[in-house]
């Protein structure tokens, strides 16, 4: 007599198949999973967003706001980087969370959603090409929201930074690329799927979850990482590997980060941060 399958949610490709509507418990257990991972990162993230733009559309005018997505933390140098570092560092102990969720007996998560070093070339390639598709039209999306009074001014790192900043915030990108590559594609494609949900359904709904999650820059902001929430999902349902993604995101914020203080010199009507005290971050 054929055994049955000890493991149902077994899986060897990055997307499984869905949990049979029969396994009640285990569907219950996987939508509480998702439920509480989200709630203690990007989900959580997502409502302070929603939160802090509500907030700023009843103060100010949002061109004259400003939030800070590296601020820092003490006045004395050493210290703030000391805490800078533990923030990153506990910040990417969500991610381990995620992928430890993900992990199954003989089955590699890290393998399995494509977060290794098997294809590095060609995924940097892929990751670089996706920094030209969705990066400089992020730029222009946020300038956009910026001459027409609807975008918040974000500073992405201090004006004034020491040499030994710019460490801290490749690592930042570094983070926030793990952070939503993995936790938006790995770990929600992967769960949503056995749960049953469509491909439109599980690409649609994780890019608006993105958009949400960077909602306190502004909407013209939000609608952008949409768009590239949708971008990314197709892309990751079509090559099944989360490191081009990731190689993406890192990039386009090292960018961001390192660049600004040019940036803000070069353009102060679009970068330069505005006179008023800057409204609290989207993220705590």
């Amino acid at each position: 007599m054929a055994q049955s399958d000890p493991n149902p949610t077994l899986t060897v490709g990055p997307f499984p198949r869905a949990l049979a509507r029969s396994d009640g418990h285990a569907r219950r257990r996987l939508a509480w999973e998702v439920v509480i991972v989200l709630l203690v990162s990007v989900g959580q993230s997502a409502i302070y967003s929603v939160v802090s733009f509500v907030r700023a559309t009843t103060r100010a005018p949002i061109s004259q706001q400003q939030t800070q997505l590296n601020p820092s933390r003490s006045a004395e140098p050493l210290w703030d980087a000391v805490y800078q570092f533990l923030d990153i560092f506990f910040s990417l102990m969500l991610v381990a969370l995620a992928i430890y969720l993900l992990w199954e007996p003989a089955n590699n998560a890290l393998r399995r959603i494509g977060l290794d070093f098997r294809r590095f070339g060609s995924d940097a390639l892929r990751g670089i090409a996706l920094v030209l598709l969705i990066g400089a039209p992020g730029i222009g999306v946020y300038a956009v929201g910026r001459a027409i009074g609807q975008s918040i001014t974000v500073v992405p790192a201090p004006l004034d930074s020491s040499w030994w900043v710019i460490a801290l915030l490749v690592l930042a990108a570094l983070r926030a690329g793990l952070t939503e590559e993995v936790i938006f594609l790995g770990f929600l494609f992967d769960r949503l799927r056995r749960l049953g949900w469509s491909w439109t359904g599980v690409i649609v709904s994780t890019a608006l979850l993105r958009g949400s999650y960077h909602l306190y820059q502004g909407w013209p902001s939000a609608l952008g990482n949409v768009v590239m929430g949708l971008v990314f999902g197709w892309c990751y349902k079509r090559w099944g590997r989360v490191m081009p993604l990731v190689v993406a995101h890192t990039v386009i914020d090292i960018i961001a980060f390192v660049g600004y203080p040019l940036a803000a010199a070069w353009w102060p009507g679009i970068f330069a941060p505005p006179t008023p005290s800057p409204t609290p971050t989207g993220t705590p």
